[in-house]
């Protein structure tokens, strides 16, 4: 769950007003924790700047050109990673599911 900023200065001028910890889980309805993070961050990450570590976008992009009909297993065992893995990468890459947009022969005839 994701709280506004209002909200959590709010838990965190109480606290500095004298509130214990534990009234303020009580009275906020919230985990320790959370406001324990609180403390260390009160701003939430908006973004993960981190970059693909286990599938090269390029390997990948390659990879869909080359065996376009390919399932996630065949294509997870040549890059060498999981098929969930696999699944997360073309999603970011905006790779849908395959879509096969020519009519079956059954309902062409």
């Amino acid at each position: 769950m994701t709280y506004s900023l209002e909200f959590r200065k709010q838990v965190l001028k109480s606290l500095e007003k004298g509130m214990t910890f534990k009234e303020a889980v009580q009275e906020y309805d919230i985990s320790p924790t959370t406001i324990q993070k609180w403390k260390k961050r009160l701003y939430s990450k908006k973004t993960r700047n981190i970059e693909p570590t286990k599938i090269a976008n390029d390997a990948l992009l390659k990879d869909v050109e080359n065996h376009p009909d390919s399932y996630h297993y065949e294509r997870a065992r040549r890059l060498g990673c999981s098929t969930s893995g696999i699944c997360v990468a073309l999603k970011r890459l905006g790779i849908t599911q395959k879509k096969d947009l020519k009519p079956s022969k059954s309902l062409s005839d």
